[in-house]
């Protein structure tokens, strides 16, 4: 019987639909200094690949990978530009979007069904693809068209993969549990990944700092960087791991969220993202509210003071975590925060006030004289103007809403953190940082997938195919 057990569990481990993603970026950073500029395209249909088979394989396993491919792929990029040269159009960051994109036919096989039951869920993500139409119309009326085609790529497929998963999400909390699991192989990583990028930048990454045009990831010098890990920038990184941080402070077993927890923290902190950090603390106080998420949320807070303490009173970085500490009690010296709200006075006093918007034609944040984007409404105001850009926000809140009311509507532990993790978002994320492209957007549309799951919304029979002609 341990024989046949073993056997059964090498079988699982052999064909686990995110081991082939796992391969992809071994592999590539392995040959991608050998195949040159190759390497590059390689990776992008290599991600559509593996995607296909980890659908293929379950929902379960496709999130997963997801969160693998999303937390490394950058690491991979940087080093694959170290050998080959610097990339200035990412084309390897296209290979996640594309990883989210493979559910599309299951998406439209539903979307063919008739007499299928009304999904009020996904009214708000298609009124988002709505208004992200309305950008992408708004880039092509000025003629550029690289632009369109980027933008909508990078807004367009988390809301797809949303909706998409939203269809195999169930509220037996297996999507859940399964983005702890991917996220308790992740944290432990890219949380000491980022203590070695802190004390001694690697060479991958001082080349990328050098060439890049990110002025928030510090100075590629030791004891200098805003750490980013293996990720784009500070703030994707401290959003990855304070939602990672609080999906295995509450769904793991305590020795192993300990395991994980305590590099995570540290990255975390060294991050110095405020935001990430409030929303970690917002969770974790969201949590306290419930019966069944109530004690540990205590213990799960005491042991995040604690690593906090220690890294503050035992490591040679304390004083600087102090001194960002202590920042977020002088809101009138706060650079950042009067910053962003320079960018509504800038907008508002620009022609028209941007009633209609610019469309995804941004200006690089590292031109000089380049306004920067911080937080949804600035993105929403610039990209689709006041009128869509209300919506659009309207939209996204309207999401988030529901997200938050899964601690109500399924009152576990998983319905608790997936409800206290979207609370953070509209508190802090969508002031202060933007969750419509990229990898936060990724996060943000996997939160909702689990929070309003299908099984819920299913009231009748399974809907019947549209009949096919001969």
């Amino acid at each position: 019987m341990n024989q046949a057990r073993l056997r059964s569990g090498l079988l699982a481990f052999v064909f686990a639909g995110w081991l082939t993603t796992v391969l992809l970026l071994a592999g590539t950073l392995a040959a991608g200094p050998v195949l040159g500029g190759l390497s590059r395209p390689l990776f992008v249909i290599g991600c559509a690949g593996v995607g296909w088979l980890a659908w293929r394989h379950s929902a379960a396993a496709h999130v997963q990978s997801a969160i693998v491919l999303f937390a490394f792929t950058p690491f991979v990029r940087r080093v694959v530009d170290l050998t080959v040269g610097f990339d200035q159009s990412s084309v390897m960051l296209i290979g996640p979007l594309l990883f989210v994109l493979t559910p599309l036919p299951s998406l439209w096989t539903w979307l063919s069904q008739v007499g299928r039951p009304r999904n009020p869920w996904v009214v708000g993500p298609f009124v988002v693809l709505a208004c992200l139409a309305y950008g992408t119309a708004l880039t092509m009326f000025q003629n550029d068209w690289m632009a369109a085609a980027t933008g909508t790529l990078k807004w367009g497929a988390p809301v797809l993969y949303g909706i998409a998963l939203q269809q195999r999400a169930r509220s037996d909390g297996e999507l859940v549990n399964a983005m702890a699991g991917a996220f308790f192989v992740v944290l432990p990583i890219t949380g000491l990944y980022g203590i070695w990028q802190y004390v001694d930048p690697p060479n991958w990454d001082r080349f990328w700092m050098n060439y890049a045009s990110i002025t928030s990831a510090g100075f590629p010098l030791p004891y200098m960087v805003r750490v980013f890990s293996t990720m784009n920038g500070p703030a994707t990184y401290a959003t990855f791991t304070a939602t990672g941080m609080l999906l295995l402070g509450f769904l793991r077993p305590g020795w192993q969220s300990l395991f994980a927890l305590a590099p995570a923290a540290i990255g975390l902190l060294l991050s110095l993202y405020r935001a990430g950090w409030l929303a970690l603390a917002v969770g974790v106080l969201f949590c306290m509210f419930f019966s069944a998420t109530r004690f540990r949320a205590i213990t799960t807070g005491v042991g995040i003071a604690v690593a906090a303490v220690c890294a503050v009173l035992f490591t040679p970085f304390g004083d600087v975590i102090t001194t960002r500490l202590q920042s977020l009690g002088s809101g009138s010296e706060d650079g950042s925060g009067a910053e962003r709200l320079e960018e509504f006075v800038t907008l508002w006093n620009m022609p028209d006030a941007m009633v209609w918007g610019t469309g995804f034609t941004f200006s690089d944040v590292g031109v000089a004289g380049a306004m920067p984007i911080d937080g949804q409404i600035i993105s929403s105001w610039l990209t689709f103007g006041i009128p869509v850009g209300l919506i659009s926000l309207a939209a996204y809140l309207w999401v988030a809403t529901w997200s938050v009311s899964a601690a109500w509507r399924m009152p576990t532990r998983e319905g608790v953190v997936l409800g206290a993790i979207a609370f953070g978002g509209i508190i802090l994320h969508v002031p202060l940082t933007s969750i419509a492209s990229g990898e936060i957007s990724v996060l943000f549309w996997m939160i909702f997938a689990m929070a309003c799951p299908w099984d819920l919304v299913v009231q009748s029979p399974v809907p019947r195919a549209v009949p096919q002609e001969a």
